[in-house]
């Protein structure tokens, strides 16, 4: 058999046995809220594992990868930087619950600020989901053939409905558990990457550690988005603030703070496959090409931390969708499993759509987190007494920056530092005081 046919086989069989052992949900509970049939609600290290894997997506780890090829270890830190929006969501939702009484961010949205900020929240999440569906299928249509190939695009579209059929058969409640499993593989398999490109190097793990430059166009640019990000980019991915809202407050806060470390342990460490391939002087997509390079068990190996990473965001993915729409926005007159299962084949083939577009990966985290830099006051600030027009003020001011930084209509006046991401920052920055005059102006004029 060729390298083709194995990678078939990978991708067919992993999702086969998920699809054996995932249980079967009846009821919403069981569907929505990852509830079993004797009403128990999961424990610190089943949802650590899921929320650690649905972040550690085929997406990241690429742009990871990348990351590291292109300013060494710097590179790895700044993308790992992202993971403290573990930290703020857990500290942010614990509070919400403990405090406020709230069942969800809709629930709290709808208490404060009215259904229209609802249907404005709605739509930002939405934007996201759309994204997360197209930018982790194509990394591993980039596994299967170049882009635009017939390959490519068959592995993309066999990859959906494979990981939507598993999904669609539990719902929340199979995703949780798969994604325990895809955990263990995922740490399994990188322990045995590292352990085959590190002494290639001489076991020198100091090397790779020290490479890269700590300057601003050597990657701190983007270390410092990421950190002004991580107040805001968190409260706009239903895939992890859904599940802080399923187990009980205090589990949910552990499971948090044990994710922050673990995953950004994880991108640090996947990391070093971008930084080994700079060392070797290759050039293009840093995890194929250095898979390329080690043989076929090593290939086969770097695809199945792709498939799996990639199956546990997208059928996450698939799950947040269909709860928002007919949980949080009951488009549905009634919350049903069905109604579930229908939402989540229609993101399917909406999300798939931009794969014939050939967008940059990279932008749907870069550009989307710009867009939502105005959720940071809204729920960081969530016990402070303003007025609805505040919402709507934050959150329209960053969308507007992101909208502009998406175009490049950003004037070079504005561009205060040099370097790649020097303009990502700039936007940020800009946009996150305005967001916050936006979110406190209204209080001002009130009194």
């Amino acid at each position: 058999m060729n390298e083709l046919t194995y990678q078939w086989l990978l991708v067919i069989a992993s999702s086969v046995i998920l699809f054996l052992i995932s249980p079967y949900s009846r009821t919403t509970k069981e569907f929505f809220r990852a509830t079993t049939k004797e009403n128990t609600t999961p424990n610190v290290w089943l949802l650590t594992s899921s929320l650690v894997i649905s972040w550690i997506f085929a997406k990241s780890i690429t742009n990871a990868a990348n990351l590291g090829l292109s300013f060494g270890m710097v590179g790895g830190v700044a993308y790992a930087a992202y993971y403290l929006s573990f930290l703020v969501a857990g500290i942010v939702i614990y509070q919400m619950r403990v405090k406020g009484g709230f069942e969800s961010l809709h629930h709290f949205l709808q208490s404060k600020f009215g259904r229209n900020a609802v249907i404005v929240f709605s739509l930002l999440i939405g934007f996201r989901l759309f994204n997360e569906v197209w930018s982790n299928t194509m990394v591993i249509g980039t596994y299967f053939g170049e882009k635009g190939s017939t390959q490519y695009f068959l592995s993309i579209i066999v990859f959906t409905i494979l990981t939507l059929g598993y999904t669609l058969k539990g719902g929340l409640r199979s995703s949780l558990l798969t994604d325990l499993i895809q955990m263990v593989l995922f740490g399994v398999l990188l322990f045995i990457i590292l352990g085959i490109i590190l002494p290639k190097k001489g076991g020198d793990v100091g090397a790779f550690v020290s490479s890269g430059e700590w300057t601003m166009a050597g990657g701190i640019n983007l270390l410092f988005v990421a950190l002004i990000q991580s107040f805001s980019y968190p409260f706009h991915d239903p895939v992890l603030t859904d599940r802080g809202f399923i187990a009980s407050p205090k589990v949910t806060l552990k499971s948090f703070i044990i994710a922050t470390f673990i995953g950004a342990l994880c991108i640090l460490l996947f990391s070093f496959v971008g930084i080994f391939a700079q060392m070797e002087g290759m050039e293009g997509q840093a995890a194929v090409e250095v898979s390329k390079t080690l043989g076929l068990a090593m290939m086969l190996i770097m695809n199945f931390i792709m498939i799996t990473s990639a199956a546990s965001t997208l059928d996450s993915t698939f799950n947040s969708f269909s709860k928002m729409l007919v949980v949080d926005l009951k488009f549905t007159k009634n919350i049903t499993v069905t109604n579930g299962r229908i939402a989540m084949i229609i993101v399917a083939l909406v999300g798939t759509l931009p794969v014939f577009l050939n967008p940059t990966i990279l932008s749907a985290t870069t550009v989307s987190g710009t867009m939502v830099i105005g959720l940071a006051p809204i729920f960081v600030f969530w016990k402070a007494k303003v007025p609805k027009l505040s919402f709507h003020l934050a959150v329209g001011i960053g969308v507007v920056f992101g909208l502009l930084l998406a175009f490049k209509m950003i004037p070079n006046g504005l561009i205060f530092f040099e370097g790649k991401y020097g303009d990502l920052l700039s936007v940020n920055i800009i946009g996150t005081v305005f967001c916050l005059i936006g979110f406190w102006l209204p209080v001002a004029f009130k009194r």
